[in-house]
């Protein structure tokens, strides 16, 4: 979201490291960020994935202990906070009504032949839908665009060592290497996913190793 909003609060909070869901509890509650407690951190957290995809204040107060009003100031001091996620918002909105379809950053389109039609009676959810599933596409579209690039990266580079990929679970590879070659891979591969794809933030990856998956440990 960052990237294809380009606003800048967001851009900074990546630039400076920071936890991005402690920097929007931080915001909303105009509260410094060493403040931030576990549940304002889990509660900006659903907010920052539900007010992107399209939740409005009636949702955001069934799924919290906010009043209507309380989430309506909620969500206008997100959207005051960071306004080049609501242009985004906006502006893909449009777009994807005046051409019929969206892209990922790779150009993978995504088509909406309901945007051809009106927006009266039945057809009024499914609007609706696709105006969330076309804010949805260039972000998470793209996001799997960049696992398969690093899937295929990491491919070519596995080809002379014993280690090998098993699965891929949305934005997770999981790999089964010798134990003698569990540094050289774990650098290998935190390397070549973060480089998969050049960003204006940078592509955090993390590793975990163990015995089996379920006893995966950092």
């Amino acid at each position: 979201m960052a990237h294809v909003s380009q606003d800048e609060a967001l851009l900074e909070a990546f630039r400076q490291n920071q936890d991005i869901h402690s920097t929007t509890a931080a915001a909303v509650y105009s509260i410094p960020l060493e403040e931030v407690t576990y549940n304002q951190r889990r509660f900006a957290k659903a907010v920052n994935f539900g007010l992107i995809y399209g939740m409005g204040a009636f949702r955001l107060a069934r799924d919290s202990e906010l009043t209507l009003a309380e989430a309506e100031n909620y969500i206008k001091e997100y959207f005051a906070r960071f306004p080049g996620i609501q242009a985004y918002l906006d502006e893909t909105k449009a777009a994807a009504k005046s051409q019929k379809y969206v892209e990922t950053l790779l150009g993978r389109r995504r088509y909406f032949p309901v945007f051809g039609g009106s927006m009266s009676g039945s057809n009024r959810q499914l609007w609706l839908r696709a105006e969330r599933e076309a804010i949805n596409h260039p972000i998470q579209g793209t996001a799997a665009d960049i696992i398969k690039i690093a899937m295929l990266n990491l491919h070519q580079k596995l080809k002379d060592r014993r280690g090998q990929m098993l699965l891929q679970v949305h934005d997770e590879l999981l790999l089964e290497v010798p134990e003698d070659e569990v540094d050289e891979m774990r650098s290998l591969v935190v390397t070549t996913m973060s480089q998969a794809y050049k960003l204006d933030v940078p592509l955090k990856v993390d590793a975990s190793v163990g015995q089996n998956w379920l006893a995966l440990k950092d």
